[in-house]
């Protein structure tokens, strides 16, 4: 999944924990890339108790994972898609190179 702002696409993690976060945008769980999570004006949804961003969007229902707060997510919210992105010849590249990593294949 595409950074929702940018379209960044997440390269092979590295040790540790991600850089990458989740929140939730108009009901809809996204993924923040490093560099835009440095944007103050992402217009995450917060949470209603404590004002967090930090939620997650899972089986119908969003958790605050601040204060653990559970509410159900609005039905028929679900209208945000992410920025059109067509195929490119970057993500074919890095796919191909994934795919010789894991293949042992050498160029």
């Amino acid at each position: 999944m595409p950074c929702f702002s940018c379209g960044a696409r997440q390269t092979d993690p590295v040790r540790g924990s991600s850089p990458w976060k989740r929140g939730v945008r108009g009901e809809t769980q996204v993924l923040v890339c490093p560099d835009c999570q440095r944007t103050h004006d992402l217009e995450l949804d917060t949470c209603s108790a404590c004002g967090s961003a930090a939620l997650i969007c899972r089986l119908g229902e969003v958790e605050c994972r601040s204060c653990g707060a559970v509410r159900p997510a609005a039905a028929g919210e679900r209208t945000l898609s992410p920025r059109p992105s067509g195929p490119s010849k970057e993500l074919a590249d890095e796919v191909e190179a994934a795919l010789n990593r894991v293949l042992g294949r050498v160029h």
